[in-house]
């Protein structure tokens, strides 16, 4: 059979949801090929959840260190290798990188070592390989990019999440600017590695869009750890010194500091994919407009993962991608379902969500309530560690059906990944009180949660 097209379909990007696209396509039978210009696994694997994870997982030793005395340990002198961190981060990164191009491989998949740009609806431009090559279906997954504001002067001398995962020595002080997941997470780990570490944000409270409670909390957290958190603040200027760089704040004043590393936001990574030639539509933000699908408003022409902004989380680009093959080459149409996502902030202490924010469910529901507890876990009443544990159930008054579970403390993204099934198929909270509790845990506190909360009187 002679083909009209080189490939079936064609993926620009080898992250999460390329991959998964990729493969799940080839074993239905398309002949598939993808293009990537960096390393296979994408931000995820090489330079986002998994080096991160490995990183808070070196960060929390110290406190562990500390913890043991109370179980009547006695710990000896220790010592802290950046470079070993480093170099063994990097050889697990490298046995990933492998793992991905062996699957890739092993399903049929062909790969190019080259950024990809579109020349037309079906044609596909390989800059390494000064080559085209054409395609029935494409498949944009290039993922986001870190946001750097470049207004501030001096900003040349900042750095990205990308290059502090290769700093080449542990500096001694830091600053970490934003809000969000990345920033919480990576002054964290510095301040757990031992970094004089500040974190700013312009925003009042840090974690725009959680729930109150858990964005209260965990910035009381963080400051007992030693972060120093500046809220409503921002950089207005980095010059750079013999003795490192100097960060202006808005208020006038100056914090010199080792390095600074901008955490705010990610862009949709479409920069020189020449979507204009072929008319794919984007919004302002440059991410590509799709529908439930994964289409673009070129038929043959699909993106997912964080290249869409829809959700910017990896198992969500993954779902995005099976379900676009399933779609696309299996005849089965799949829509991902956005609106009940579990997930993780691995900060110190972590968290855990799944379903609505308080404020989100008073505005959609109107009556709820409201079960929350704070307690010192068990570990640490031996250690004497004053580290609170955070829960909270958000709970539709009418139905009783839990809306949302908002948690903080150790293994919170553990638990949250099994809450979240049962918030998924729409459990009650007298299923969650009819659950027989786990003791002695933690997580027993979620189906023992009996006395609503009630506000305090004005």
């Amino acid at each position: 059979m002679t083909r009209a097209y080189d490939y079936d379909l064609f993926v620009i990007g080898a992250g999460s949801g390329g991959v998964r696209a990729s493969r799940i396509a080839a074993g239905h039978g398309a002949k598939v090929a993808v293009a990537e210009e960096y390393r296979v696994g994408g931000t995820c694997v090489i330079r986002g959840c998994v080096p991160k994870k490995l990183f808070v997982y070196a960060s929390q030793f110290a406190e562990e260190f500390e913890d043991a005395e109370g179980f009547g340990w006695t710990v000896g002198e220790t010592s802290f290798s950046w470079e070993k961190l480093i170099a063994n981060k990097d050889k697990e990164i490298d046995r990933l990188n492998g793992i991905y191009i062996r699957n890739l491989q092993n399903s049929g998949v062909a790969i190019f070592q080259s950024r990809a740009i579109l020349k037309d609806a079906h044609t596909i431009h390989l800059i390494a390989e000064k080559r085209d090559v054409t395609a029935d279906k494409i498949l944009i997954a290039t993922g986001g990019t870190p946001f750097l504001p470049a207004h501030v002067p001096g900003i040349e001398h900042a750095i990205s999440s990308n290059e502090a995962f290769h700093l080449k020595t542990l500096p001694r002080r830091g600053i970490v600017v934003g809000g969000g997941y990345i920033a919480v997470e990576f002054a964290g780990i510095f301040n757990g590695l031992g970094v004089e570490t500040a974190l700013i944000y312009r925003g009042e409270k840090i974690l725009r869009g959680f729930d109150e409670d858990l964005r209260d909390h965990l910035s009381e957290e963080i400051r007992k750890k030693g972060i120093d958190l500046h809220t409503m603040c921002d950089i207005t200027r980095i010059e750079k010194t013999d003795a490192g760089v100097v960060a202006t704040l808005v208020d006038g004043a100056k914090i010199e500091t080792d390095f600074i590393m901008y955490a705010t936001g990610r862009s949709p990574n479409v920069e020189g994919l020449c979507l204009e030639l072929v008319g794919v539509k984007t919004k302002a933000n440059g991410a590509i407009e799709v529908d439930a699908y994964s289409q673009t408003n070129v038929p043959n022409i699909y993106a997912v993962g964080d290249v869409t902004d829809r959700a910017a989380l990896t198992p969500i680009a993954i779902r995005e991608g099976q379900a676009f093959a399933e779609t696309v080459f299996n005849n089965n149409p799949v829509a991902v379902d956005h609106s009940i996502i579990p997930t993780a902030v691995f900060s110190q202490p972590e968290l855990g969500i799944v379903g609505l924010t308080e404020h989100d469910a008073r505005e959609q529901y109107g009556e709820i309530d409201i079960y929350k507890t704070s307690f010192r876990a068990m570990k640490h009443t031996m250690t004497g560690r004053q580290e609170k544990t955070f829960m909270k159930l958000v709970v539709d008054a009418k139905s009783q059906r839990v809306l949302g579970v908002h948690l903080m403390g150790p293994s919170s993204g553990e638990i949250i990944q099994a809450v979240g099934i049962a918030v998924t198929m729409g459990a009650t909270k007298q299923q969650f009180d009819q659950t027989v509790a786990v003791h002695p845990t933690a997580s027993e506190e979620l189906v023992t949660l009996k006395e609503k909360w009630q506000p305090p009187a004005d």
